[in-house]
């Protein structure tokens, strides 16, 4: 008797199909693997993009694995196969590398664009399931994306074999941004926008900058490091010295030196009250390293210098929160 098609069957069957994929990958494909990872590598080498090709809901999975190619640093784009051969072809340019998704092999839109792939010398990659396909055959690397069985009751519609060709984009993709050594700044520059672009921005896209740095000479009185603190808002400012960071003076300085000195602590100046050694952040650091480091220091505000202790700018606790960064 088969065995009833419940939920939790069909999501180990499209399970059991990435499994078999990651066995394939670590032992027979992994050499064709590698080629492919090659072949995107060297198209962005010369500049060219990666088109991706598929029909229905391979060409779904087709923009998926676009987008995430190019969210990872491998500039790609989707081109509709049946569109394509209504004038549409001319988005593939000498150069472009080809990644096309056919479960079949044999999808008759994609097999009427090899004429130009090959016509233009364009690189192809085939996403298929019957390595022995007319697809698989005319391509450079074809990779196997078989599976044991569709979840489909029927045995019909594409389930775990368009599970597997995502996971395949996805793996390709990651695998071409490792090896580009594609950093998180890098990742943060192409989002942003939303949540993500937040959880990704620099401390210098938020921290305080020009005359909104509260910022005092080495030898300023105190009565006028308090005015600076009061006028700019931020609970600190920053002492300079021949136009390096000197110093850092907090409203905390300030409560102390009260307590201490009273009515006589306006005699002082900034240089005799501030801290030599404030903690400091690179511009080009991710808002997150800023706040790490606020809550682990037990501070509200990080001044942003350069390499050569120039002051850029000041980031405080309130420019984090609400940024969405945890």
């Amino acid at each position: 008797m088969t065995e009833p098609h419940t939920p939790s069957r069909l999501v180990r069957m499209e399970a059991d199909a990435l499994l078999a994929l990651a066995v394939r990958l670590e032992g027979p494909m992994a050499a064709d693997f590698e080629r492919a990872v090659e072949r995107v590598l060297g198209c962005g080498q010369t500049r060219g993009r990666v088109v991706v090709t598929g029909m229905g809901k391979s060409g779904i999975v087709a923009q998926k694995v676009a987008a995430t190619l190019s969210s990872t640093g491998s500039p790609a784009l989707f081109l509709h196969p049946a569109e394509a051969v209504h004038g549409d072809l001319g988005m593939i340019t000498e150069g472009d590398l080809v990644i096309a998704l056919s479960a079949s092999g044999e999808t008759e839109e994609i097999l009427r664009l090899l004429a130009t792939i090959q016509r233009l010398g364009n690189g192809l990659i085939a996403f298929v399931c019957d390595t022995q396909s007319t697809l698989a055959k005319a391509s450079d690397v074809a990779l196997d994306c078989s599976v044991p069985a569709e979840a489909c009751g029927l045995g019909l519609a594409p389930t775990a074999s368009t599970t597997a060709m995502l996971a395949l984009g996805d793996a390709l993709a990651i695998a071409v941004s490792l090896r580009k050594g594609f950093r998180a700044e890098d990742f943060a520059a192409l989002h942003p926008g939303g949540k993500l672009g937040k959880r990704l921005a620099t401390v210098r896209q938020l921290m305080h900058a020009g005359d909104a740095i509260p910022c005092v000479a080495i030898g300023t009185p105190m009565k006028d490091v308090i005015y600076e603190m009061s006028r700019k808002k931020l609970g600190m400012t920053a002492v300079e010295q021949d136009g390096r960071l000197a110093g850092i003076i907090s409203d905390g300085d300030l409560r102390r030196l009260l307590e201490r000195d009273g009515p006589d602590c306006l005699r002082k100046t900034a240089g005799a009250v501030m801290n030599p050694n404030p903690k400091t952040i690179s511009g080009e650091e991710l808002a997150a390293r800023a706040l790490h480091t606020m809550e682990e220091q037990k501070i509200t505000s990080l001044i942003v210098v350069d390499a050569a202790r120039r002051i850029e700018g000041v980031i405080h606790l309130h420019d984090l929160w609400g940024t969405e960064l945890i």
